[in-house]
Protein backbone atom coordinates (compact mmCIF):
# COMPACT_ATOMS: atom_id res chain seq x y z
CA UNK A 1 0.00 0.00 0.00
CA UNK A 2 1.55 3.32 -1.09
CA UNK A 3 1.81 6.25 1.30
CA UNK A 4 2.46 9.96 0.83
CA UNK A 5 3.27 13.00 2.94
CA UNK A 6 0.89 15.96 2.91
CA UNK A 7 2.28 19.25 4.18
CA UNK A 8 -0.21 22.03 4.92
CA UNK A 9 1.36 25.47 4.86
CA UNK A 10 -0.28 28.91 5.07
CA UNK A 11 -0.42 30.75 1.77
CA UNK A 12 -0.85 34.41 1.01
CA UNK A 13 -1.60 36.52 -2.04
CA UNK A 14 -3.30 35.37 -5.21
CA UNK A 15 -2.94 31.62 -5.56
CA UNK A 16 -3.73 29.48 -8.61
CA UNK A 17 -5.65 26.24 -8.28
CA UNK A 18 -3.50 23.49 -6.79
CA UNK A 19 -4.11 20.85 -9.46
CA UNK A 20 -2.07 18.03 -7.81
CA UNK A 21 -4.02 18.50 -4.57
CA UNK A 22 -7.34 18.63 -6.43
CA UNK A 23 -6.46 15.40 -8.24
CA UNK A 24 -5.49 13.75 -4.96
CA UNK A 25 -8.91 14.55 -3.46
CA UNK A 26 -10.90 13.94 -6.67
CA UNK A 27 -13.02 11.19 -5.11
CA UNK A 28 -14.19 13.63 -2.45
CA UNK A 29 -15.73 15.84 -5.14
CA UNK A 30 -17.77 12.89 -6.39
CA UNK A 31 -18.88 12.12 -2.84
CA UNK A 32 -20.00 15.74 -2.25
CA UNK A 33 -21.96 15.77 -5.51
CA UNK A 34 -23.72 12.51 -4.65
CA UNK A 35 -24.41 13.72 -1.10
CA UNK A 36 -26.04 16.93 -2.38
CA UNK A 37 -28.20 14.96 -4.82
CA UNK A 38 -29.47 12.68 -2.05
CA UNK A 39 -30.11 15.55 0.37
CA UNK A 40 -32.09 17.54 -2.20
CA UNK A 41 -34.59 14.78 -2.90
CA UNK A 42 -34.68 13.11 0.51
CA UNK A 43 -38.22 12.79 1.94
CA UNK A 44 -39.83 14.39 -1.12
CA UNK A 45 -42.99 12.90 -2.60
CA UNK A 46 -42.01 13.59 -6.22
CA UNK A 47 -38.25 13.11 -5.91
CA UNK A 48 -36.34 13.84 -9.11
CA UNK A 49 -39.49 15.03 -10.86
CA UNK A 50 -38.87 18.43 -9.26
CA UNK A 51 -35.95 18.79 -11.67
CA UNK A 52 -38.34 19.00 -14.63
CA UNK A 53 -41.45 20.36 -12.95
CA UNK A 54 -39.89 23.78 -12.28
CA UNK A 55 -39.02 24.62 -15.91
CA UNK A 56 -42.18 22.88 -17.16
CA UNK A 57 -44.46 25.00 -14.96
CA UNK A 58 -42.49 28.15 -15.80
CA UNK A 59 -42.79 27.30 -19.52
CA UNK A 60 -46.57 27.00 -19.20
CA UNK A 61 -46.86 30.35 -17.40
CA UNK A 62 -44.52 32.15 -19.79
CA UNK A 63 -46.35 30.75 -22.83
CA UNK A 64 -49.69 31.99 -21.52
CA UNK A 65 -48.58 35.38 -20.18
CA UNK A 66 -45.88 36.50 -22.60
CA UNK A 67 -46.88 34.67 -25.79
CA UNK A 68 -50.68 34.55 -25.60
CA UNK A 69 -51.33 37.79 -23.74
CA UNK A 70 -48.29 40.00 -24.47
CA UNK A 71 -47.69 38.75 -28.02
CA UNK A 72 -44.02 37.81 -27.62
CA UNK A 73 -42.98 35.43 -30.40
CA UNK A 74 -40.08 33.03 -30.82
CA UNK A 75 -37.51 33.12 -33.61
CA UNK A 76 -38.93 30.08 -35.40
CA UNK A 77 -39.91 27.12 -33.18
CA UNK A 78 -43.16 26.94 -31.18
CA UNK A 79 -42.97 29.34 -28.25
CA UNK A 80 -43.36 26.54 -25.69
CA UNK A 81 -40.21 24.85 -27.02
CA UNK A 82 -38.48 28.23 -27.28
CA UNK A 83 -39.24 29.03 -23.62
CA UNK A 84 -38.32 25.58 -22.30
CA UNK A 85 -35.00 25.57 -24.19
CA UNK A 86 -34.14 28.87 -22.53
CA UNK A 87 -35.36 27.83 -19.11
CA UNK A 88 -33.25 24.64 -19.08
CA UNK A 89 -29.84 26.37 -18.77
CA UNK A 90 -31.25 29.34 -16.85
CA UNK A 91 -32.86 27.16 -14.17
CA UNK A 92 -29.58 25.28 -13.79
CA UNK A 93 -27.61 28.52 -13.52
CA UNK A 94 -29.98 30.24 -11.08
CA UNK A 95 -30.24 27.23 -8.76
CA UNK A 96 -26.50 26.52 -8.95
CA UNK A 97 -25.51 30.09 -8.07
CA UNK A 98 -28.04 30.24 -5.23
CA UNK A 99 -26.94 26.94 -3.68
CA UNK A 100 -23.20 27.28 -4.24
CA UNK A 101 -23.14 30.81 -2.78
CA UNK A 102 -24.50 29.41 0.51
CA UNK A 103 -22.55 26.15 0.40
CA UNK A 104 -19.67 27.14 2.71
CA UNK A 105 -22.03 28.52 5.36
CA UNK A 106 -24.17 25.38 5.16
CA UNK A 107 -21.07 23.21 5.68
CA UNK A 108 -19.32 25.34 8.31
CA UNK A 109 -18.67 22.36 10.62
CA UNK A 110 -16.92 20.57 7.78
CA UNK A 111 -14.91 23.65 6.82
CA UNK A 112 -13.69 24.43 10.34
CA UNK A 113 -12.74 20.91 11.45
CA UNK A 114 -11.37 18.93 8.49
CA UNK A 115 -8.74 19.84 5.91
CA UNK A 116 -9.56 19.28 2.25
CA UNK A 117 -9.73 21.54 -0.83
CA UNK A 118 -12.56 23.89 0.18
CA UNK A 119 -13.19 24.64 -3.47
CA UNK A 120 -14.92 21.26 -3.76
CA UNK A 121 -17.86 22.45 -1.63
CA UNK A 122 -19.27 25.06 -4.07
CA UNK A 123 -18.20 22.97 -7.06
CA UNK A 124 -20.04 19.99 -5.58
CA UNK A 125 -23.20 22.09 -5.23
CA UNK A 126 -22.96 23.02 -8.92
CA UNK A 127 -22.11 19.49 -10.05
CA UNK A 128 -25.12 18.01 -8.25
CA UNK A 129 -27.42 20.07 -10.47
CA UNK A 130 -26.07 18.56 -13.68
CA UNK A 131 -28.55 15.71 -13.21
CA UNK A 132 -31.40 18.22 -13.20
CA UNK A 133 -30.16 19.82 -16.41
CA UNK A 134 -29.82 16.44 -18.14
CA UNK A 135 -33.37 15.48 -17.12
CA UNK A 136 -34.66 18.81 -18.46
CA UNK A 137 -32.90 18.20 -21.79
CA UNK A 138 -34.50 14.77 -22.03
CA UNK A 139 -37.93 16.29 -21.37
CA UNK A 140 -37.26 18.93 -24.02
CA UNK A 141 -36.48 16.17 -26.51
CA UNK A 142 -39.81 14.59 -25.63
CA UNK A 143 -41.59 17.91 -26.18
CA UNK A 144 -39.85 18.25 -29.54
CA UNK A 145 -41.26 14.87 -30.58
CA UNK A 146 -44.70 16.01 -29.44
CA UNK A 147 -44.47 19.22 -31.51
CA UNK A 148 -42.84 17.43 -34.46
CA UNK A 149 -39.68 19.55 -34.26
CA UNK A 150 -36.58 17.70 -35.46
CA UNK A 151 -33.01 17.90 -34.22
CA UNK A 152 -30.31 19.23 -36.55
CA UNK A 153 -26.54 18.76 -36.73
CA UNK A 154 -26.28 21.86 -34.52
CA UNK A 155 -26.89 19.53 -31.54
CA UNK A 156 -23.15 18.78 -31.68
CA UNK A 157 -22.60 22.24 -30.17
CA UNK A 158 -24.59 21.30 -27.05
CA UNK A 159 -21.62 20.05 -24.93
CA UNK A 160 -19.86 23.39 -25.48
CA UNK A 161 -22.83 25.39 -24.21
CA UNK A 162 -23.36 23.02 -21.30
CA UNK A 163 -19.73 23.52 -20.31
CA UNK A 164 -20.19 27.29 -20.62
CA UNK A 165 -23.20 27.15 -18.28
CA UNK A 166 -21.19 25.12 -15.76
CA UNK A 167 -18.24 27.54 -15.89
CA UNK A 168 -20.44 30.62 -15.51
CA UNK A 169 -22.34 29.17 -12.56
CA UNK A 170 -19.14 27.87 -10.95
CA UNK A 171 -17.22 31.13 -11.33
CA UNK A 172 -19.97 33.28 -9.84
CA UNK A 173 -20.75 30.66 -7.18
CA UNK A 174 -17.09 30.49 -6.10
CA UNK A 175 -16.85 34.26 -5.72
CA UNK A 176 -20.14 34.62 -3.87
CA UNK A 177 -19.50 31.67 -1.55
CA UNK A 178 -16.14 33.15 -0.53
CA UNK A 179 -17.63 36.62 0.00
CA UNK A 180 -20.58 35.15 1.92
CA UNK A 181 -18.21 33.94 4.64
CA UNK A 182 -17.25 37.54 5.45
CA UNK A 183 -20.43 39.35 4.39
CA UNK A 184 -23.54 37.40 5.33
CA UNK A 185 -25.85 39.80 3.51
CA UNK A 186 -24.71 38.14 0.25
CA UNK A 187 -27.37 35.47 0.80
CA UNK A 188 -30.06 38.16 0.73
CA UNK A 189 -28.74 39.84 -2.41
CA UNK A 190 -28.31 36.68 -4.50
CA UNK A 191 -32.03 35.73 -4.90
CA UNK A 192 -32.90 39.30 -5.89
CA UNK A 193 -30.09 39.51 -8.45
CA UNK A 194 -31.11 36.14 -9.92
CA UNK A 195 -34.70 37.35 -10.32
CA UNK A 196 -33.52 40.48 -12.11
CA UNK A 197 -31.10 38.43 -14.21
CA UNK A 198 -34.01 36.58 -15.81
CA UNK A 199 -35.09 39.79 -17.57
CA UNK A 200 -31.63 40.67 -18.90
CA UNK A 201 -31.20 37.16 -20.28
CA UNK A 202 -33.10 36.20 -23.49
CA UNK A 203 -35.18 33.50 -21.81
CA UNK A 204 -38.61 35.06 -22.40
CA UNK A 205 -37.78 36.88 -25.63
CA UNK A 206 -35.40 36.20 -28.54
CA UNK A 207 -32.23 38.27 -28.82
CA UNK A 208 -33.35 39.19 -32.35
CA UNK A 209 -35.79 41.64 -30.74
CA UNK A 210 -32.77 43.82 -29.88
CA UNK A 211 -30.79 46.06 -32.21
CA UNK A 212 -27.18 45.20 -33.01
CA UNK A 213 -25.93 47.75 -30.45
CA UNK A 214 -28.01 46.38 -27.60
CA UNK A 215 -27.23 42.80 -28.57
CA UNK A 216 -23.56 43.44 -27.82
CA UNK A 217 -24.54 45.00 -24.50
CA UNK A 218 -26.57 41.87 -23.77
CA UNK A 219 -23.49 39.80 -24.59
CA UNK A 220 -21.88 41.10 -21.38
CA UNK A 221 -24.24 38.68 -19.63
CA UNK A 222 -22.50 35.27 -19.73
CA UNK A 223 -25.81 33.42 -19.72
CA UNK A 224 -27.13 35.28 -22.77
CA UNK A 225 -24.80 33.32 -25.05
CA UNK A 226 -25.54 30.08 -23.23
CA UNK A 227 -29.31 30.45 -23.63
CA UNK A 228 -29.00 31.37 -27.30
CA UNK A 229 -26.57 28.48 -27.75
CA UNK A 230 -28.95 25.94 -26.20
CA UNK A 231 -31.71 27.05 -28.58
CA UNK A 232 -29.38 26.83 -31.54
CA UNK A 233 -28.11 23.38 -30.57
CA UNK A 234 -31.48 21.83 -29.69
CA UNK A 235 -33.98 23.73 -31.83
CA UNK A 236 -31.81 24.95 -34.69
CA UNK A 237 -32.66 28.57 -33.92
CA UNK A 238 -30.51 31.27 -35.56
CA UNK A 239 -27.53 32.47 -33.53
CA UNK A 240 -25.32 35.55 -33.64
CA UNK A 241 -21.88 34.01 -33.23
CA UNK A 242 -19.97 37.24 -32.53
CA UNK A 243 -22.04 38.24 -29.52
CA UNK A 244 -22.26 34.61 -28.39
CA UNK A 245 -18.46 34.32 -28.44
CA UNK A 246 -18.18 37.46 -26.29
CA UNK A 247 -20.71 36.06 -23.83
CA UNK A 248 -18.93 32.71 -23.57
CA UNK A 249 -15.58 34.46 -23.17
CA UNK A 250 -16.92 36.49 -20.25
CA UNK A 251 -18.18 33.27 -18.67
CA UNK A 252 -14.68 31.77 -18.93
CA UNK A 253 -13.16 34.92 -17.38
CA UNK A 254 -15.66 34.75 -14.52
CA UNK A 255 -14.62 31.16 -13.86
CA UNK A 256 -10.94 32.13 -13.64
CA UNK A 257 -11.80 35.16 -11.48
CA UNK A 258 -13.90 32.94 -9.21
CA UNK A 259 -10.98 30.55 -8.71
CA UNK A 260 -8.60 33.41 -7.88
CA UNK A 261 -10.98 35.17 -5.47
CA UNK A 262 -11.84 31.91 -3.72
CA UNK A 263 -8.20 30.95 -3.29
CA UNK A 264 -7.36 34.46 -2.07
CA UNK A 265 -9.93 34.32 0.72
CA UNK A 266 -9.73 30.61 1.49
CA UNK A 267 -7.06 30.88 4.20
CA UNK A 268 -9.42 32.79 6.50
CA UNK A 269 -12.50 30.57 6.10
CA UNK A 270 -11.94 28.39 9.16
CA UNK A 271 -11.30 31.42 11.39
CA UNK A 272 -14.19 33.59 10.20
CA UNK A 273 -16.92 31.06 9.53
Amino acid sequence: MSTFDLKIRPKSGWQPLDLPEAFLYRELLGFLIWRDIKIRYRQTALGGLWAVLQPLIAMTIFTFVFHRLAGVHSDGPPYALFAFAGLTPWTFFATAVNQSSNSLISNQQLVSKVYFPRIFIPLGAVGALLLDMLLSILLLLGLMIFYGWALTWAVLWLPLFMLAAIMSASGIGLMLSALNVNFRDVKYAVPFLIQMGLFVTPVIYPASYLSSKWRYVLALNPMAGVVEGFRHALLGSPIHWNSTAISLGIGALLFVAGLLVFRRLEARFADVI
